[in-house]
C-alpha cells in the first residue's frame, strides 16, 4: 500500500503582511462610511478616508488622541464611562445595537449620525471598531420633501377648507333661514295673544326646534366625514419610524448639541400605523423637547418602548424644565401653546392623529427633570393575529 500523496498546493503564495496592510487600506480609503477603530481606552488607532472628510482631521491628528474629541457635550466628557462601564459589566447600549446621535466636526459644528459598533480581539488586545454614516445630506433632502409634502398638504388642505365652507353654508343656510323666518313670524304674531294665535306661535317655535336638530346633524354628519377620514395603516417597524423622525429633528434644530439615548424594545417593534402620520407626532415631540432644553445646561432626549396589553407605549423624555401646571391641564387642547409665537396645534394635532390610531397621549414629569411625553399604538403582532379589537380611544 502506497504511502498518501501530499495535498496538492494552489500556486498561489499567501498574502504577505504588507500586502494585507495594503489591502486593508485600500478599504478604508474607498468604504463610503466612515470608519474609526479605538481600543479599550478610546485611543484611535485606525481613521478612515472617509471619517477625514467627516470630521476634517487628517488621520495623523487624531491617531492615539480619544475618540471623544469628536463627540459635543455631555458625551465627550461621559465616554470613558460608557466604555468602563461596558468593560466591567457586558451590558450593551450601543456595541451591536447601533443608534442615531450627534458628532462634532473639527469646526465645533455638531452634526445627527446613524453609529453602529463592533468589537473584536487583536492578539489580546480589545478594539472597537465604529461605522458612522452622515445623516445630513440624506435628511436634508428628505426634510426638504417633507416641507414640500407640507406645503402641498397645507394647500390643499386650504383648498378643501374652501369647499367645506362653501358646502356647510349651503346645507345650514336652509335650517337657519327657515328659523330665522319662524321666530319673526312668531314675533310678530306676539303682539295679539289671543289663543289662536299662541297655537300659531307654539307651532311656529316646533318647526324652530326641528330645524334646528336638522342644523346639528349637518354639522355632526360633516364632523364625522372629516374625523373619520381614511388613513393607511400597515405594520410597519417602530425602530426605522423613530431613527428617521429623530435624524430629520436633529438636522432642523442646526448646531443645538443634544444626547439623544434610543432604546426601543425588540420584541416589541412591530404597530400598525399611518408611517408618515406618527412620524409627524414624534417629530412635533422631538421639536418641542429641543426648544424646552434650549436654555438648559445639560440637554438629554431619552426615547424608549415596550409593549402593553395589545399596544405598544412609546416615551419621549427631556430634561427641560417641565411644564407649568396651568399648562399641562389644557395641554392636548388647539390654540394652548408654551411658546410667545406658537399656534398651540402641534400636541392638539398629535393627540388627534394617536387618539385617530386607536392610541392614547399624554404627559407627566420625566425623570430627567423635564416632560414625558407618552402615546400607546396598536401592536402589530396583535393586529396581523386578529387578536386586538380596534377602539375608540
Amino acid at each position: 500500500m502506497s504511502a498518501p500523496s501530499p495535498k496538492k498546493q494552489s500556486g498561489i503564495a499567501p498574502p504577505s503582511v504588507l500586502a494585507r496592510e495594503s489591502y486593508l487600506r485600500s478599504i478604508l480609503e474607498t468604504i463610503p462610511d466612515a470608519m474609526i477603530v479605538i481600543d479599550a481606552r478610546g485611543a484611535i488607532l485606525s481613521f478612515s478616508a472617509a471619517a477625514e472628510r467627516m470630521f476634517g482631521f487628517a488621520e495623523h491628528e487624531v491617531l492615539g488622541e480619544n475618540v471623544s474629541m469628536l463627540m459635543p457635550s455631555p458625551d465627550r466628557e461621559r465616554h470613558d464611562s460608557y466604555i468602563g462601564h461596558y468593560l466591567d459589566t457586558g451590558e450593551r447600549r450601543i456595541i451591536g445595537i447601533g443608534r442615531v446621535t450627534t458628532a462634532r466636526h473639527r469646526d465645533g459644528g455638531t452634526f445627527p449620525i446613524d453609529l453602529h459598533i463592533g468589537e473584536a480581539r487583536i492578539d489580546d488586545q480589545r478594539v472597537f471598531t465604529g461605522f458612522i454614516r452622515d445623516l445630513t445630506e440624506r435628511q436634508e433632502t428628505e426634510l426638504r420633501l417633507h416641507d414640500l409634502q407640507s406645503e402641498l398638504a397645507h394647500v390643499s388642505r386650504v383648498t378643501a377648507m374652501g369647499t367645506l365652507a362653501t358646502s356647510i353654508a349651503h346645507e345650514l343656510n336652509q335650517p337657519l333661514t327657515a328659523i330665522a323666518n319662524y321666530v319673526e313670524t312668531a314675533r310678530d304674531m306676539l303682539f295679539t295673544p289671543d289663543a289662536e294665535t299662541l297655537e300659531v306661535v307654539r307651532e311656529a317655535l316646533d318647526e324652530c326646534a326641528t330645524q334646528s336638530v336638522r342644523a346639528g346633524q349637518i354639522v355632526r354628519r360633516l364632523r364625522d366625514f372629516i374625523s373619520r377620514g381614511e388613513t393607511e395603516r400597515r405594520v410597519e417597524s417602530l425602530a426605522r419610524v423613530v431613527n428617521e423622525a429623530i435624524a430629520l429633528a436633529l438636522v432642523a434644530a442646526g448646531e443645538r448639541a443634544v444626547e439623544v439615548e434610543i432604546t426601543l424594545d425588540p420584541h416589541a417593534d412591530q404597530v400598525l400605523i399611518d408611517r408618515i402620520q406618527i412620524q409627524q407626532v414624534i417629530l412635533n415631540l422631538v421639536r418641542n423637547a429641543l426648544e424646552a432644553m434650549a436654555e438648559s445646561p445639560v440637554r438629554q432626549l431619552r426615547i424608549w418602548s415596550r409593549r402593553e396589553a395589545g399596544f405598544v407605549r412609546v416615551t419621549l423624555e427631556d430634561s427641560g424644565p417641565g411644564l407649568a401646571d396651568e399648562v399641562s391641564a389644557q395641554l392636548f387642547q388647539p390654540f394652548v401653546s408654551t411658546k410667545s409665537a406658537g399656534m398651540g396645534l402641534g400636541l392638539s394635532i398629535c393627540h388627534t392623529i394617536v387618539n385617530g390610531h386607536g392610541g392614547r397621549i399624554w404627559a407627566e414629569p420625566s425623570a430627567l427633570g423635564g416632560t414625558a411625553f407618552h402615546f400607546t399604538l396598536i401592536d402589530g403582532n396583535d393586529a396581523e393575529s386578529g387578536d386586538h379589537e380596534d377602539t375608540d380611544a
